[in-house]
C-alpha cells in the first residue's frame, strides 16, 4: 500500500470516529433538571433530538426543605393537559405525587423529592413527536405555575445551533 493509500486510509478512520463520537453526543438523551426551595427549576426549556429513542432525566432538589414541606417532582405532559393534571393532583395527595394514578396524559414523572434528593428516571420517546407541544411542570400543590417549561423534541440541526450559542439554550427554537 502506498503512502499516500495509507495516509487517506487513516484520514478515513479518524473521520469515522469522529462522526460517531458526534453522534452519541449529539443524541442529547440525558438532562439534569435542579429545583429549589425557591420553587424553581433551573431551566425553563429542555430539548432532545428526535433520534433517541429513550431520555433520561434526572431531577435533583437543591434546597434544604424536607418533601412534604416544599417537595418538587418533574411531570411531562402535552401542555393543553398541563392545568387539568395539576387540579386532578391535587385530589390524589402528598402519598400518590400528586398525580391521578394510571392517568394517560402523564407521559413520564418523577417521585417527589426533598431537599438534597435525587432521583432518575427513563422513559420511552416512542409517543412524542418532534415539534410537538409539551411542557413540564412541578405538581406539588401551588407550584405549577412557576415550575413549568416547555419540552421539545427537536431536530440535529436545532441542537446544533444551541451547542454553537449556548444563549439561545432557554429560548424555544422556532
Amino acid at each position: 500500500m502506498s503512502a499516500a493509500r495509507a495516509r487517506a486510509a487513516w484520514q478515513l478512520g479518524l473521520a469515522l470516529v469522529a462522526s460517531a463520537a458526534g453522534t452519541s453526543h449529539a443524541g442529547n438523551c440525558q438532562l439534569t433538571v435542579e429545583a429549589n426551595d425557591m420553587m424553581q427549576f433551573n431551566a425553563r426549556a429542555l430539548q432532545v433530538d428526535a433520534g433517541c429513542t429513550e431520555v433520561q432525566l434526572t431531577l435533583r432538589h437543591v434546597g434544604k426543605q424536607e418533601a412534604h414541606v416544599l417537595g418538587h417532582d418533574w411531570v411531562l405532559a402535552r401542555t393543553a393537559d398541563v392545568g387539568a393534571l395539576a387540579s386532578a393532583g391535587i385530589a390524589a395527595g402528598f402519598d400518590k405525587g400528586y398525580l391521578p394514578t394510571g392517568d394517560k396524559r402523564v407521559i413520564a414523572a418523577t417521585k417527589i423529592v426533598g431537599g438534597g434528593e435525587v432521583t432518575t428516571i427513563t422513559f420511552s420517546t416512542a409517543n412524542l413527536a418532534a415539534g410537538g407541544d409539551y411542557s413540564f411542570f412541578c405538581s406539588y400543590p401551588g407550584h405549577t405555575s412557576m415550575m413549568r417549561g416547555r419540552f421539545q423534541v427537536t431536530g440535529k440541526e436545532s441542537l446544533a445551533a444551541n451547542r454553537a450559542n449556548p444563549a439561545n439554550q432557554a429560548a424555544p427554537s422556532r
